[in-house]
C-alpha cells in the first residue's frame, strides 16, 4: 500500500486541522493505520492508531481528548482531526500502515508502510 499524507499547515494555538492519509491498493481495508509525529530535534513518537475496521483506537496520552483518528475504507483514507492545537504539537506528521492484527501497536517498527509526512506548525 502507498500512502500520501496531507493537510498540514501553519495555525495559531487553539486552532484545528484535519490531516488526511490517502492510500492506494486493496490492502488498505485490511490494514491497521497509525499516525506518528517527529518534532524538530526529537525522535519520532506515536500519536494514534486505528484498527482495520475502525472499531478500535489507541492514543498517546498527551493527545487524548484533542486528537481523533478515523478512517473511511470506501475512500481508502484515514484521518487525524486535531483540535486545540498547542505549540508543542509542531512536528512533521506521518501516517503508517501495517497488516491487520489483534492488537494495535504504538511501535513505529511494527508498521510496514509510511507516507511522506505533512508539516504542522503551531504558533503561540
Amino acid at each position: 500500500v502507498q500512502l500520501q499524507a496531507s493537510g498540514g499547515g501553519l495555525v495559531q494555538a487553539g486552532g484545528s486541522l484535519r490531516l488526511t492519509c490517502a492510500a492506494s491498493g486493496r490492502t488498505f481495508r485490511t490494514s491497521d493505520m497509525g499516525w506518528f509525529r517527529q518534532a524538530p530535534g526529537k525522535e519520532r513518537e506515536f500519536v494514534a492508531a486505528i484498527s482495520w475496521g475502525g472499531g478500535a483506537t489507541l492514543y498517546e496520552d498527551s493527545v487524548k481528548g484533542r486528537f481523533t483518528i478515523s478512517r473511511d475504507n470506501a475512500k481508502n483514507t484515514a484521518y487525524l482531526q486535531i483540535n486545540n492545537l498547542k505549540p508543542e504539537d509542531t512536528a512533521v506528521y506521518y501516517c503508517a500502515a501495517r497488516p491487520l492484527t489483534l492488537t494495535l501497536s504504538i511501535r513505529g517498527n511494527d508498521y510496514n508502510y509510511w507516507g511522506q509526512g505533512t508539516l504542522v506548525t503551531v504558533s503561540s
